[in-house]
């Protein structure tokens, strides 16, 4: 374990050209990842409540805490106005 520590600490000399590549994908990488899996809200949290409700398997008081839950939510107060 040791010696696979002390590899991965080597420096690697790459020509400048190569690194500005390299360091380009990488930065188009991350923004592609970012809007990828940036999912707005597909329903609006009264039909998220309205459905679960419908399924008479929930309790009352674990609608209460799901429904303030998702109210307070960053998630919700990003993305809340965007419905499919």
């Amino acid at each position: 374990m040791a010696t696979q520590i002390k590899q991965l600490n080597n420096p690697v000399t790459l020509p400048k050209q190569e690194y500005l590549r390299l360091k380009q994908q990488a930065q188009a990488y991350r923004s592609m990842v970012a809007r990828l899996f940036e999912l707005p809200l597909r329903d609006p949290i009264n039909e998220v409540m309205g459905d679960f409700r419908n399924t008479n398997l929930y309790a009352d008081g674990f609608l209460s805490d799901l429904e303030e839950g998702l109210r307070k939510s960053s998630y919700a107060k990003k993305y809340g106005h965007q419905t499919a």
